[in-house]
């Protein structure tokens, strides 16, 4: 199948669905990523053992998670994700993860950000 990108938007969301929502990291890793993975998220190791080890452990400690995409954007070998993460304790984060694909569409490097949703806003324009 040929690339476009609205399949490697379509991947990079599945990936981030299986992984996050399904608890299925491992899988996730399996489908979607390429032979590296290389992480910038500072709470999470590098490469792909990492990965897995750091979501399965965040799937038993928090059951309940999960993630809404609210709308993706594709550049050339980057997937950006402006996501709506709900967790557990009323905890809600706004955030964008951004995905570099190699060559074949696989899922090699990720950088991500979040931020805290607040009660209280200077504008009425919302967070999505």
């Amino acid at each position: 199948m040929k690339r476009t990108p609205e399949t490697d938007k379509a991947n990079v969301i599945a990936f981030y669905e299986m992984m996050f929502n399904d608890c299925r990291p491992a899988e996730a890793i399996a489908t979607y990523a390429g032979a590296d993975y290389i992480q910038h998220n500072p709470h999470v190791g590098d490469g792909k053992d990492a990965f897995i080890t750091y979501f399965e452990k965040m799937a038993e400690e928090y059951p309940g998670k999960r993630v809404e995409v609210k709308r993706a954007f594709a550049d050339g070998q980057h997937v950006i994700l402006h996501c709506h993460q709900i967790w557990p304790e009323g905890l809600e984060y706004a955030g964008i993860d951004i995905f570099r694909l190699d060559d074949d569409g696989k899922i090699v490097e990720h950088w991500d950000v979040l931020q805290v949703l607040t009660d209280h806003s200077a504008n009425e324009n919302g967070m999505f």
